[in-house]
């Protein structure tokens, strides 16, 4: 992990903070967060508690970001990024189903880079797809975007990132900058930050007013929003230690509607 992180940090007059409510029914908490204002941070204790796991769980789970493949259109732009991607059908009932390995295609009016343009990942490994973290991440994904839709079954897509970073070439989480995913819910759980500085998440109104900037510096932090009323973008990493590299490890995940 970052030897120089710190606790999420978070300028929106209270959204994100961890109270007493928080901790004792978080899913509650943050849905009421997404209706009323588009935006939530969950807390590592909080999200831990609703997945039902621990210190060695989170381990096993961050272990799958040692084996991304590079992409190959975030290079083309200068960012060193690697992932993966996965696709998924969630029901009301939670039964989670994978669904056929295809090409990742950006909904109109989303993300204004990649508008329309096929980009071929290479799938999440059959350990990742086992993970029983993972299973239990897009269950409880699916209780907080009933918030937000009553849908009867949600498409369900999984990126797992490591953006590097090395002195004199930032990694740019987001080189596409502000955009929507053209979702229903988007979310960005932080998985590890090494040796890292930078890597601001900010979610903004779509007419441009910021509404929430964090860091999500601590293994667990989940940040979720709703795609349909926001708009959202990382600032750039860089390396704390100029003589070795950095990186910062996500997955993000996104809900819509069958």
């Amino acid at each position: 992990m970052d030897g120089g992180r710190d606790s999420a940090v978070s300028r929106d007059g209270g959204i994100g903070r961890a109270n007493t409510d928080d901790a004792r029914h978080p899913l509650e908490e943050a849905r009421r967060a997404l209706v009323s204002a588009g935006r939530h941070v969950m807390t590592p204790a909080s999200v831990s508690t609703c997945l039902g796991t621990d210190e060695q769980g989170w381990a096993r789970f961050a272990a799958h970001w040692e084996d991304l493949a590079p992409d190959p259109y975030a290079a083309e732009t200068g960012t060193r990024r690697l992932r993966r991607y996965g696709h998924f059908s969630l029901s009301r009932a939670g039964e989670v189903r994978a669904r056929p390995h295809l090409a990742f295609v950006q909904p109109e009016e989303s993300n204004p880079l990649y508008l329309e343009v096929n980009r071929y990942f290479e799938p999440l490994t059959e350990a990742f797809l086992r993970e029983p973290l993972l299973t239990s991440l897009l269950r409880m994904l699916g209780q907080v975007a009933a918030c937000l839709d009553g849908a009867d079954e949600w498409t369900v897509k999984v990126h797992p990132f490591r953006v590097v970073a090395e002195a004199g070439a930032e990694g740019q989480p987001t080189p596409e900058g502000r955009h929507r995913d053209g979702v229903t819910l988007v979310t960005s759980l932080l998985v590890d930050r090494v040796n890292a500085v930078g890597g601001e998440s900010t979610v903004y109104a779509l007419d441009g007013a910021e509404l929430l900037t964090t860091t999500l510096s601590r293994l667990g932090t989940l940040l979720l929003g709703d795609d349909r009323t926001t708009l959202h973008e990382v600032s750039p990493v860089r390396p704390l230690d100029a003589r070795l590299p950095a990186h910062r490890d996500v997955l993000v995940t996104t809900l819509a509607p069958c």
